[in-house]
């Protein structure tokens, strides 16, 4: 597949993203949205993104704008910092995908691209011109310090005297996080550091990776282990168990405790946000943070919004226990991460996860497959009952409703949810599930798993 956008920001092959590729989508991005004060760029630690970091920042000033090397931060980091100065910003990062391929992220002063500044982009690939008078290169280095200082002025104190394991594996902010978790209190054991890349998706995480969590949580005698993807926008959370509490059940959390009205998730996410009765609001979108801040700005008063892989993005100045946390509309590992285990002091995470409503989310993903081929097996469940009830069979129940926003999610008559997505930008198709009970919605994963796999990727 070329380089396309998917849910969030451009990704392809690393192969394909050539420095003609790259800077034509630069390009473009500069001529077709507003900049401000020049262009941020970041990097995650792929071994391909400090070469396309600077193909970027060549690009940015061959078009005339000042172009600001951030170096290796995490991309709420970036946005953050590039925000606060009135510029844009571009994260080179492939997020969760494996090495061999990369992206941007891509940010205007006021945050995320919108959908309707990607097609702009889209629509200027062709025509952007290319001699303009070059502009300069410059580099800072305390982009990762003032993302830090947003937190330790808001949760001073709030995590003394948990012992937490972070999972450092090549996620760029690990350095970072260990050090803001240790400022707030809490003691740090570094767990399965990693100078090879090591993809993590906090929605579809290795049977043997939870082993080995629930191992180290174990071996350490641990309150919590605490990670995130490459790019520091989705965090990964266990208990002292070393379970995994899936990123949606951190964003009721988390949105509980910043005293949120309204709040805007995808449609992949689990209901119980909208059963526990405690806000005005609650939005489902399609899947993807442009989509979901879109719905979070046509709002007003105390909005949030999250995803199912647990990025949090916080509409509104919030009080944290010691002070004011100013909005920030981009994906965030770090405030469902220090909001939950905030409120775990004293108790445990476990027991601020059984607080919340019965019902518990599972996702899996299907990859290297023909996503036409895929999308021709969504259009046959679209379309035929038959269809449905043949593929639902094994789970020995029916289908009595179907929400179309984005994918095929089926309420089944037993009060399961099965949820079908192919991927926007890689050869993937994700298996969400739901249910009131925990195994069971692993179940629901374990049987459905091997249909899908007969369905659109037969041996």
């Amino acid at each position: 597949m070329p380089p396309k956008f998917g849910t969030s920001g451009l990704r392809g092959l690393v192969t394909d993203l050539t420095a003609d590729c790259v800077s034509r989508y630069v390009r473009a991005f500069v001529v077709s949205c507003p900049v401000g004060q020049g262009v941020y760029i970041g990097q995650d630690l792929r071994a391909s993104s400090a070469g396309l970091a600077r193909i970027v920042a060549q690009a940015a000033a061959d078009a005339g704008v000042t172009a600001t090397l951030c170096g290796e931060v995490p991309t709420p980091a970036l946005a953050h910092a590039a925000m606060a100065d009135g510029a844009a910003a571009i994260m080179v990062t492939g997020s969760h995908i494996p090495a061999d391929r990369n992206g941007l992220k891509f940010y205007t002063p006021q945050g995320e691209i919108t959908k309707a500044e990607e097609a702009l982009i889209q629509g200027a690939l062709n025509n952007a011109p290319k001699d303009s008078p070059t502009a300069t290169i410059k580099t800072v280095t305390d982009v990762a310090d003032r993302y830090a200082a947003r937190y330790q002025t808001v949760f001073e104190g709030a995590l003394t005297g948990l012992r937490l394991g972070l999972y450092e594996q090549s996620a760029v902010g690990r350095d970072g996080l260990a050090d803001l978790l240790r400022s707030l209190g809490a003691e740090i054991t570094p767990l399965g550091r990693s100078d090879v890349f090591v993809p993590i998706d906090t929605e579809a995480l290795s049977d043997d990776l939870r082993h080995q969590l629930r191992d180290w949580a174990q071996e350490h005698g641990l309150d919590a282990i605490v990670s995130t993807d490459a790019d520091g926008d989705r965090p990964l959370l266990t208990d002292a168990d070393g379970t995994v509490v899936p990123g949606d059940i951190l964003g009721q959390i988390t949105v509980q405790a910043l005293g949120a009205e309204t709040v805007v998730t995808p449609i992949s996410s689990n209901s119980g946000v909208a059963m526990s009765g405690q806000f005005d609001r609650v939005i489902r979108t399609a899947i993807g943070s442009p989509y979901v801040i879109a719905a979070m700005q046509s709002c007003t008063g105390a909005v949030v919004g999250y995803e199912a892989n647990g990025g949090f993005l916080l509409g509104f100045a919030a009080q944290g226990p010691t002070g004011s946390l100013p909005p920030l509309l981009t994906r965030d590992a770090a405030l469902p991460i220090i909001s939950v285990l905030a409120q775990s002091a004293g108790s445990s995470v476990k027991a601020v996860v059984q607080a919340q409503p019965a019902r518990f989310t599972a996702a899996d993903r299907l990859q290297d497959v023909d996503l036409s081929t895929a999308a021709t097996f969504l259009d046959q469940l679209r379309e035929s009952d038959d269809a449905k009830a043949t593929f639902l069979m094994p789970l020995g129940s029916h289908c009595m409703a179907v929400d179309q926003t984005d994918g095929l999610r089926m309420t089944l008559q037993d009060g399961r949810i099965v949820h079908l997505r192919p991927s926007g930008n890689a050869p993937e198709m994700r298996l969400y599930a739901e249910a009131a009970i925990q195994n069971d919605a692993q179940e629901v994963l374990k049987i459905l798993m091997p249909v899908l796999k007969c369905a659109i990727a037969p041996q």
